[in-house]
């Protein structure tokens, strides 16, 4: 049985040429990133929520030791830049501003090694059909070479079988490329979604300790504003 999948595999690269080979190695090149990606959002906790909602609950009931036990073990960004802000605001010590910069910096570079790898999988869904059209291109040339050879004895069966063939580098392209671009917006999504969580938790505990614990604005303190993180990169190596 393995004998007759490698001999299938083997005539189905032989009838695609080195374009099919090509488009093949994409593939399995984009599907080990994807297995990779999938881990780290797994093991970094990515959309998951809940923790950092207990912990911003409890901080908001000025129950900050919990909430600070809660992230505690901080893995994904959005509970690190949460722990962080929680901390220099317990403190007093910081300025608003410097929390804002000290969030940013931290959510920037998480959301950073999540990118890793987005931009690889972006590439591969672009230039995945190009290649499949370069080579029913190739395979076109080829098929219109042969019914040119063949003169006044043509054979239509000449045309349509290098037609055929020539369109299974296009066909190999598109089945690569439309997966991968799926999967490529759907964890922009995710990353999207992540960087809303930690705009919207951490700009609510640095709103919350600017107004200080009667709920009135404290006169030393600046008033916060969301952290911005919309200039964190996209699809980075």
């Amino acid at each position: 049985m393995i004998d007759d999948i490698v001999t299938t595999i083997s005539s189905f690269f032989e009838l695609g040429g080195p374009v099919v080979a090509i488009i093949a190695l994409l593939s399995v090149f984009a599907l080990a990133l994807i297995l990779l990606k999938l881990a780290q959002f797994q093991r970094e906790r990515v959309g998951r929520h809940g923790r950092s909602n207990r912990a911003l609950h409890a901080w908001f009931h000025h129950d900050h030791g919990e909430a600070r036990a809660l992230l505690g073990n901080a893995r994904s960004p959005v509970e690190e830049t949460l722990a962080t802000a929680m901390r220099l605001a317990a403190s007093g010590k910081a300025a608003t501003s410097a929390i804002e910069d000290e969030v940013a910096r931290v959510a920037l570079g998480r959301l950073h090694d999540l990118q890793r790898g987005l931009r690889a999988l972006d590439a591969i869904a672009q230039v995945a059909p190009l290649l499949g059209l370069f080579g029913t291109v190739l395979g076109m040339i080829d098929a219109f070479q042969k019914l040119q050879a063949a003169g006044n004895t043509v054979d239509p069966s000449i045309l349509a079988g290098g037609i055929w063939v020539a369109l299974l580098t296009t066909a190999c392209g598109l089945a690569v490329a439309m997966p991968v671009s799926l999967v490529l917006t759907w964890f922009e999504t995710r990353l999207e979604n992540e960087r809303v969580a930690v705009e919207t938790m951490t700009s609510a505990v640095l709103s919350h300790a600017a107004l200080g614990e009667t709920g009135e604005p404290r006169p030393a303190v600046e008033r916060s504003a969301p952290v911005l993180l919309h200039g964190a990169p996209r699809h980075a190596h």
